[in-house]
């Protein structure tokens, strides 16, 4: 990949009107600015990965509870968040969310960076109550039923024995799942957050300069890359580590 980019920029280069600075040189002049953008990515990504597992933890426990109107209610909402489009629930966030709450006597912002979290960590919330309900359902009855002989009530049988045990199954979905996430980020440009596309953007329209369209988003496109490749990697090992009958 990084001999396109390469050789984007020689084809740059040959296209650059005489006396115009060279392609490196702007790309590398705007590179911090991006740069602070793609770790705005990431820290949108980790908020709402960290917020979609904690509900989505409660949310599939839910599904299996022997509660019949709370069972259903968690698999509706589930269904819903994991079927619905990311882009309309950032602008439903983004519209419905206030710019600011009040606590008590304190006054608590709420930029948009921080409605699209929320906005990215609904579908994460659905996705993650399945490999919930998944990881849990993949262990054997007997499970359950060792835990019955012990004398545990079903709240001590989930958090002491079953949630443990299930780990290991839900783990490869969960990072393949983070994954996702990062690549879906640059979708808050759209609803006015300053990431690394809208920066990028900000950044050719700047200069103006056609040539630098090809080289600075195959630039974002690898940084984008190499971000998510080893998790790739990391989780095809997971998964061949953990591909034992439980």
């Amino acid at each position: 990949m990084m001999g396109l980019l390469l050789a984007s920029v020689l084809f740059g280069e040959v296209q650059a009107a005489d006396g115009s600075a060279s392609l490196l040189a702007t790309m590398w002049k705007w590179a911090p600015l991006i740069g602070q953008g793609f770790l705005l990515n990431i820290l949108i990504s980790v908020v709402a990965m960290t917020l979609g597992t904690v509900a989505g933890l409660g949310l599939g426990l839910g599904q299996m509870s022997p509660i019949w109107p709370l069972r259903h209610a968690a698999q509706i909402v589930t269904q819903f968040f994991r079927n619905a489009p990311w882009l309309v629930l950032l602008f439903y966030c983004i519209l419905l969310l206030p710019y600011e709450m009040r606590l008590g006597g304190l006054v608590v912002a709420m930029p948009a960076w921080i409605k699209a979290t929320v906005g990215l960590a609904l579908p994460v919330m659905g996705n993650v109550s399945e490999i919930v309900r998944g990881g849990v359902q993949a262990l054997p009855p007997a499970q359950w039923d060792s835990a019955e002989a012990l004398a545990f009530n079903r709240r001590q049988t989930l958090w002491m024995v079953i949630l443990p045990q299930a780990i290991k199954p839900m783990l490869p979905p969960w990072m393949n799942l983070y994954a996702v996430l990062i690549m879906a980020t640059p979708l808050v440009s759209v609803v006015g957050v300053e990431e690394a596309m809208t920066l990028t953007r900000f950044a050719l329209s700047a200069e103006n300069r056609s040539e630098l369209l090809l080289p600075m988003y195959l630039a974002l496109l690898i940084a984008f890359f190499a971000y998510c490749y080893p998790i790739a990697r990391w989780t095809a090992r997971l998964e061949r580590r953990f591909a034992v009958k439980l």
